[in-house]
């Protein structure tokens, strides 16, 4: 059994055992934030565990562009550094010589927007085409709001590339309107160059990467519930910081454990910040047994290693308030619910119609294609597990999270599968394939899915 990756597809055939121990690359949230608050930094700070993905890199690229000087002290041949020194710019960036690039990264984008607010240089941001048709007006009317000069120049409304010109950042007591660690991230970055207190109100709990980092950099925030604050003004000091394994990397081999009776996963060194943590609530509401071994929390972000145990599943409603803080999984949740008895309700998800791709429709699409009973609706889906999947040729649509979704589907189909277009993973899990080959010829010595790395020039 085999698993191809000729970085423009996945051929996949299905698997009957599945026993795995594996590391998964660096958090891709905590990895773009690593990289900025750094080089914002005074001092020098070491960054291990860093993901070398397509995304992050272009963060780092951006981080440097505008005077942040990196030295790298490990790499991912073919991908980018693991681990490096950031020497921070005091808060102090200067003017990068062009336009930055941020890919496919919304997150990038997003943060970055926030961080150039109150530096006294004009920057634009630009990406791809999925990047420039995703909706960047939920940042600009905070950003605007607090005296940031920024212009959405895309064809489409309120859309990239983003020209963001010197001004005087005001400090804000901004309400949400969504959910968004994103935008309460922006805000908060563009405030810390503002005189005076900046607050954001959530209408829901949103991943706390961004406060959790800040205070492990000596920069005082405040949450109380919903409300998260800091004053402007604050620098923050460098710092020795490791990015723990990914799980939104690690819900890929979750579900592909958990919905497999006898199937056993060990995810090692993998972050458990409980605002990233519901696909485990909801593996486990299915019938899949989750065990946490965490690590004492000695930075901030609380890691550790899982092991997972595989059930026959049955289908659970998706919690609101559990959405938000499940969007990247929901993807591979449907593919669990497929598999599982009973019916699923993924209700309440509307931002999934504006991530890399529509991942309602295409989701859909793809279920449907393997033989998934699943209806759409304008916010979500319902799927109706328990009948057979059969392997089908597939498209990821550009989206690295689609791609993989549909590899772990593949595993338990009826015949092969093929996933086109797969060179998107190349964003968020470089690696990928290496895991999957290893799991479709039914390796169980951890050796087998080690990622190789390397000092540079190596």
């Amino acid at each position: 059994m085999s698993a191809v990756d000729t970085m423009s597809r996945f051929e996949v055939t299905p698997v009957e055992t599945f026993d795995v121990t594996l590391e998964v690359p660096g958090d891709k949230s905590m990895s773009h934030r690593a990289a900025m608050i750094a080089g914002l930094a005074t001092g020098t700070s070491t960054i291990t565990g860093f993901l070398p993905s397509e995304d992050c890199v272009n963060t780092l690229q951006a981080m440097k562009a505008c005077g942040v000087r990196c030295e790298v002290l490990e790499e991912l041949p073919g991908f980018g550094p693991v681990a490096m020194r950031i020497e921070g710019r005091s808060m102090h960036l200067t003017a990068p010589s062009g336009s930055i690039d941020c890919g496919n990264s919304g997150t990038g984008m997003r943060l970055l927007a926030g961080l150039f607010a109150g530096q006294d240089f004009i920057t634009e941001l630009f990406g791809d085409e999925s990047l420039s048709s995703r909706p960047m007006g939920r940042i600009i009317q905070p950003l605007a709001a607090m005296g940031c000069r920024i212009e959405a120049l895309g064809e489409k409304e309120g859309s990239a590339p983003l020209r963001i010109s010197p001004a005087e950042i005001q400090p804000i007591r901004y309400e949400l309107p969504m959910a968004s660690a994103q935008v309460k991230s922006a805000v908060l970055l563009a405030g810390m160059t503002a005189a005076g207190t900046t607050e954001v109100i959530q209408p829901a709990v949103t991943r706390d990467h961004t406060e959790r980092m800040l205070e492990a950099f000596g920069v005082k925030v405040v949450t109380e519930g919903l409300h998260v604050s800091l004053a402007g003004g604050q620098v923050p000091q460098a710092r020795d910081f490791h990015v723990p394994g990914d799980i939104s990397s690690a819900a890929f081999w979750i579900v592909a454990a958990a919905a497999r009776p006898g199937a056993r996963l060990v995810v090692k060194r993998v972050g458990l910040n409980p605002t990233r943590t519901a696909i485990l609530d909801a593996i486990e509401r299915m019938g899949a047994t989750v065990i946490r071994r965490p690590v004492e929390d000695v930075q901030g972000e609380p890691f550790g290693d899982l092991e997972i145990h595989g059930a026959p599943l049955k289908g659970t409603d998706l919690l609101p308030e559990e959405i938000p803080n499940l969007i990247d999984e929901i993807p591979v949740l449907a593919v669990a619910a497929a598999l599982a008895e009973g019916t699923t309700r993924i209700r309440n998800a509307r931002e999934l119609r504006v991530k890399e791709t529509d991942r309602v429709a295409t989701t859909v699409e793809n279920l449907r294609a393997m033989g998934g009973q699943v209806e759409e609706f304008e916010d979500g889906m319902e799927i109706t597990g328990g009948a057979p999947l059969r392997g089908a040729e597939m498209k990821s649509y550009g989206d690295h999270r689609i791609a993989m979704a549909f590899a772990v589907a593949g595993l338990f189909a009826d015949g092969p599968s093929t996933i086109l277009g797969t060179e998107c993973v190349r964003t968020s899990y470089p690696g990928f394939d290496h895991h999957l080959a290893a799991v479709c010829r039914g390796a169980v010595a951890e050796s087998d899915y080690q990622l190789p790395t390397r000092a540079p020039n190596a």
